[in-house]
């Protein structure tokens, strides 16, 4: 499937969960790399004005998930997040930002992805690694069971 297929189907299935109420907007979605974009608004901010931390962890989490996902999927698998390393370069106000993650490890059982987010200009704000867990599709995650598809 084209990536950019794949990233309008995801941005289809995160109308109304956490990664679309942030606003997190894919741009392409293949096993070998994720690309997305964020528009900071307001409602990103903390009390001084700048990006919450939070949002970066998050938007990390999401798109490492995402391309971990893709990956599985059509083996019938699912993914679920374990680790998650954050950390804050820059302070940004306003603008879009830039995401791109991409796997470092890719075992049966557990998967490490690394993100980075950047300004519009290419000033790096944040970086991640998250290392995933690999389910098969009958796991049940808090009482239900996993759906592997996008």
């Amino acid at each position: 499937m084209d990536p950019k297929e794949i990233a309008a189907r995801i941005d289809a299935m995160h109308e109304g969960t956490f990664a679309g109420e942030l606003g997190l907007v894919m741009v392409s979605a293949s096993r070998d790399e994720v690309r997305a974009k964020l528009t900071v608004t307001s409602k990103h901010h903390q009390p001084y004005g700048i990006v919450h931390g939070g949002v970066y962890a998050s938007v990390i989490e999401s798109v490492t998930s995402i391309g971990a996902g893709v990956d599985v999927f059509e083996k019938g698998k699912g993914i679920v997040g374990l680790e998650n390393h954050t950390s804050f370069v820059r302070a940004v106000r306003e603008g879009t930002l830039d995401i791109v993650a991409t796997p470092l490890t890719r075992g049966r059982r557990s998967q490490l992805w690394e993100a980075t987010i950047r300004t519009a200009e290419g000033a790096l704000v944040a970086t991640g690694r998250v290392r995933l867990l690999v389910v098969d599709g009958d796991t049940e995650l808090a009482g239900k069971k996993v759906e592997p598809g996008i």
